[in-house]
């Protein structure tokens, strides 16, 4: 009768192998003999073992688990670049868990104890922006990498995102030459990136001569920024109108609510002569080209933030074998966006 193999020492005993041996196949197979490889794997089809890779992971100076934490799990661009990194860092040879901060420090200092309760290699991570919280985080990053994206903890962190100053300077350009000068619907304060964004706007204007202007939002926390603007605009057009007849929202999530609103008002939406409101986005997620009418919006390249955040990682960790792909000194990678032009403006 076949003895029940639930911990490695049982398998050691099953396969007739030393513990140190057996260990030393699941860190590394390619790390012992393979007389002794080809005597582990027949136990195991024998067996039906299967190795607790938390536990072995806690015998490795360094594991092959990097951990993700993002914002919001259920915004589409963090969908994307999660998939992305999961994909990339899988080739790489690395388990990739995610976690979701809800917007809320105290989630993301959770998550980031889970995940040094791990003994994770690095991790991944779309900060929040409280003072004392940033702090936690440096602090965490002297005995575990982590890399930030999307949004930078400070101006010296390793980072890839979006060069907001390019965007914003794209997309206000054209707004201006195609119309009248865009007043700024801001983002929520999440991140860094809300005022960020609201800073690149005010230097767009500037730069063109034009003076800045503001929708009249409530300072408010929240994810929920389609009803954050949908509520905000409602309020605005029952009260008046907005500053000017175009729009430029912190991002595309906000757009789906000013439009949503705008149409309820009885407002149409576009780029022809007798439209109300011309509106536009930032960040291309994968609803704005479905959106009544097409939102025009400025396009993050999630892909290449994914590819550089994994290339940068394993640069950290002494593993990077990508000889072709330029990562500069300060690791402070920033892309260019792209317009995307569609009916809304």
């Amino acid at each position: 009768m076949l003895k029940d193999v639930k911990t490695m020492e049982d398998f050691a005993e099953f396969a007739g192998l030393s513990r140190p041996t057996v260990s030393k196949y699941f860190n590394d197979p390619s790390s012992v003999r393979k007389t002794t490889r080809d005597i582990v794997e027949t136990a195991l089809a024998k067996s039906g073992y299967k190795p607790n890779i938390f536990a072995t992971n806690l015998y490795r100076r360094k594991t092959h688990i990097l951990g993700v934490i993002v914002p919001n799990s259920n915004d589409p661009f963090y969908m994307a670049l999660t998939r992305q990194i999961q994909k990339l860092a899988g080739i790489a040879g690395y388990m990739v868990f995610v976690q979701s901060s809800e917007g809320r420090p105290e989630l993301e200092e959770r998550a980031l104890e889970t995940f040094k309760s791990m003994n994770v290699a690095g991790v991944i991570i779309g900060p929040l922006c409280t003072p004392s919280h940033n702090e936690k985080l440096a602090k965490t990053s002297e005995s575990i990498p982590l890399v930030y994206i999307d949004s930078p903890l400070d101006e010296t962190s390793p980072f890839v995102g979006t060069d907001n100053q390019q965007s914003f300077r794209l997309i206000v350009d054209y707004l201006i030459r195609s119309g009248d000068a865009p007043c700024y619907f801001p983002m929520p304060q999440i991140n860094n990136n809300a005022q960020e964004r609201r800073s690149a706007y005010i230097g767009a204007m500037d730069n063109l001569g034009f003076e800045p202007r503001f929708v009249p939002v409530e300072d408010e926390a929240t994810l929920s920024l389609e009803k954050f603007a949908f509520e905000a605009t409602a309020r605005i057009l029952r009260d008046g109108s907005f500053p000017t007849k175009t729009v430029l929202c912190g991002n595309d999530r906000i757009a789906a609510g000013v439009s949503a609103a705008a149409y309820q008002a009885g407002l149409k939406i576009g780029r022809r002569q007798n439209d109300d409101l011309r509106l536009a986005g930032h960040d291309d997620q994968p609803f704005a080209r479905y959106m009544c009418p097409p939102l025009t919006t400025v396009a993050q390249n999630h892909s290449e933030i994914g590819r550089f955040a994994v290339e940068l990682m394993l640069q950290k960790l002494g593993e990077s074998r990508d000889t072709k792909t330029f990562l500069p000194v300060n690791e402070r990678i920033l892309l260019n966006a792209e317009i995307m032009l569609r009916m809304s403006a």
